[in-house]
């Protein structure tokens, strides 16, 4: 664990700067319409297992007129263009979330009279294709950062730096949290939150800082 302290100390300031900078964005989430956090929604979808570059470029490309109306055909295209994995199911999971699309009235009076974690929860149970990462992706990237996003790459350098012994069979519910729970165990002792902590891991494992 030592080791990792260190690393994530000696993170340049020019890539602390771009932390900072995205962190105040997802906070500025807060201020966006319900057809912003519905778009950020479908990114997320897109993002379960697969890459967050190309699920970017899928979003820039359709954004909210796209995400909330386009044909089931024209999204599958899309996705299958930009080489992302999944099209037929993830674009199927789009589609279906359309009846979410005033997702952030809901979720903001879900968060203030019970806690980002209860809205996790709600995301998981009633949002067709996402777990418990990618709803933590959601809310992280609408300006919650009291979750971790427990990807690939943070669970391998968690291992990396034993602060996971092995790497789970599968991360369902008991396995997230658990895991979780010691990430943010770590982010404490960082003085960081779980979002800066994930942007910070997240680079030192891709070199890159993305959302």
């Amino acid at each position: 664990m030592n080791k990792l302290i260190e690393r994530v100390k000696g993170i340049d300031e020019r890539t602390k700067d771009i932390v900072e900078l995205r962190l105040n964005e997802f906070r500025d989430f807060k201020n966006k319409k319900n057809d912003e956090w519905f778009s950020e929604l479908c990114f997320c979808l897109l993002t379960a297992n697969s890459r967050a570059s190309s699920a970017i470029a899928i979003q820039k490309e359709l954004g909210f007129s796209g995400f909330s109306s386009a044909e089931h055909e024209k999204i599958v295209e899309t996705i299958k263009r930009n080489k992302h994995r999944f099209h037929n199911n993830k674009a199927k999971y789009i589609v279906e979330a359309r009846k979410h699309v005033q997702i952030k009235d809901f979720i903001q009076e879900l968060v203030d009279e019970r806690g980002v974690l209860e809205a996790r929860e709600w995301l998981v149970d009633n949002v067709k294709g996402l777990g418990y990462k990618e709803a933590s992706h959601f809310l992280r990237n609408v300006g919650f950062d009291g979750v971790a996003i427990l990807d690939r790459h943070i669970i391998n350098l968690m291992i990396e730096h034993e602060l996971l012994k092995e790497k789970p069979k599968s991360l369902n519910r008991i396995n997230y949290l658990l895991i979780e729970q010691e990430l943010n165990k770590f982010a404490e002792h960082m003085g960081m939150t779980p979002a800066e902590l994930d942007l910070s891991m997240w680079y030192l494992k891709t070199g890159n800082v993305l959302k």
